[in-house]
């Protein structure tokens, strides 16, 4: 995390939480000439447009307030999708007995992607099974070898 997306992060969860929603994720990236800080909310059952413009407006004050971006930027504020990312402890134990898709930074088993039922997470290892063929392979992962892990859409 980016010291701007600590300041960010501290900012936003409390209006967030206020709203009765989850501060998903927070992310200050540029792209082409142009900064985007991005704030993924979310709640039970989902959020819609109303909830994204009103925490997007009591943000806004705040940032107005206690600014700790120098440059000009975009905000936005979103839902994260039906491919959530995971990023926190919580966001992986949700997800156990979901579908997700994990990018590691080094090779787990001769591969670095992998797509398949979270089956357990701790601090140190999550399980996941795999489909490979006509067989379910279940595969440790180390969590310090996870590069990225989202929940995946299975069609």
């Amino acid at each position: 995390m980016t010291n701007v997306t600590e300041k960010v992060e501290l900012l936003a969860k409390p209006i967030v939480e206020r709203e009765g929603m989850e501060l998903v994720d927070v992310e200050f990236v540029k792209e082409g000439a142009d900064w985007f800080l991005r704030v993924s909310i979310d709640k039970e059952g989902g959020v819609d447009l109303e909830d994204c413009v009103n925490i997007n407006e009591k943000l806004s004050e705040a940032l107005n307030q206690d600014d700790p971006i120098d440059e000009p930027y975009y905000l936005d504020v979103a839902s994260p999708g039906a491919e959530r990312p995971l990023k926190k402890t919580e966001d992986f134990e949700k997800a156990i007995g979901k579908h997700v898709y994990i990018k590691t930074h080094d090779p787990v088993k001769d591969a670095t992607e992998f797509e398949g039922t979270l089956l357990t997470y701790s601090d140190e290892l999550l399980e996941i099974e795999v489909r490979v063929k006509t067989r379910k392979l279940k595969i440790e992962i180390p969590v310090n070898k996870i590069a990225m892990a989202r929940l995946a859409v299975v069609f």
